[in-house]
């Protein structure tokens, strides 16, 4: 059986990661899923990494690991990059907002013979709960500007939810972005060297406590950067991208 690798950046998540880690557990169980959550703590103040520690004593699949390098949501992701050994590797949200049985719907798209899932907030199947409407019309453009400048359909780049198989990581690497915008330059880099993804509908659910840690007017530059990175990437140094044909 594939083993799966769920990477969690958190940073002051005390009042929902116990929820967040047990419900994946829960649901990785009942599907007998051979699984590994690793937790990088991105410098928390509060008491999360406490009851991160108290939950990897009492699983040996939990692993909490400290952001060892500069803090930052995209610094986290590349450290629990870094320290995974799954077969697959899946991203996932401390706050609460991703569905855990998306995981699983996931690992059966990577079973079937995909090189990666991308989950769709915005499509038929999908539930969006809470969704701060400014956020949702600068999501729409951004992914609509991806969509013209790639040449592509999928309408949720941005989203940080989704699956990989290890040699894709592995081939896309290093990682330019240090923040939320990290979540466009992975897939895109998947997209840009053909490798085969499938898409399917995921629920999301607005935070309910906690602070977000996405500031949409200091991310905009950020997230147009990796975008760009990536197109010229493919624009200019096509011949050198690996094909996955």
């Amino acid at each position: 059986m594939k083993k799966i690798s769920i990477v969690i950046p958190v940073k002051n998540e005390q009042n929902v990661i116990e929820n967040v880690v047990l419900g994946l557990v829960e649901v990785l169980l009942e599907n007998n899923i051979l699984y590994e959550i690793i937790v990088v703590d991105d410098y928390s103040v509060d008491n999360t990494k406490q009851i991160l520690q108290k939950l990897a004593a009492e699983d040996k699949n939990i692993k909490v690991i400290d952001n060892y390098l500069r803090p930052g949501f995209g610094y986290a992701i590349k450290v629990g990059l870094e320290n995974y050994s799954g077969d697959y590797v899946v991203i996932y949200m401390g706050d609460g907002s991703d569905d855990p049985k998306d995981i699983v719907k996931y690992y059966k798209k990577l079973e079937e013979g995909y090189d990666c899932v991308f989950g769709s907030r915005f499509m038929k199947g999908s539930k969006v709960v809470g969704y701060p409407v400014i956020k949702l019309i600068f999501n729409r453009l951004g992914n609509w500007l991806i969509s013209l400048l790639f040449n592509i359909k999928y309408n949720d780049v941005s989203n940080a939810f989704k699956a990989y198989k290890r040699e894709v990581i592995e081939s896309i690497k290093p990682f330019v972005s240090n923040y939320f915008n990290i979540t466009v330059e992975i897939p895109l880099k998947a997209i840009i060297r053909k490798y085969k993804y499938a898409v399917i509908p995921i629920n999301w659910y607005g935070r309910t406590s906690g602070v977000s840690k996405f500031k949409l007017k200091e991310l905009q530059r950020k997230y147009l950067f990796s975008i760009l990175y990536v197109w010229l990437e493919k624009i200019l140094l096509k011949d050198e991208v690996k094909k996955n044909d």
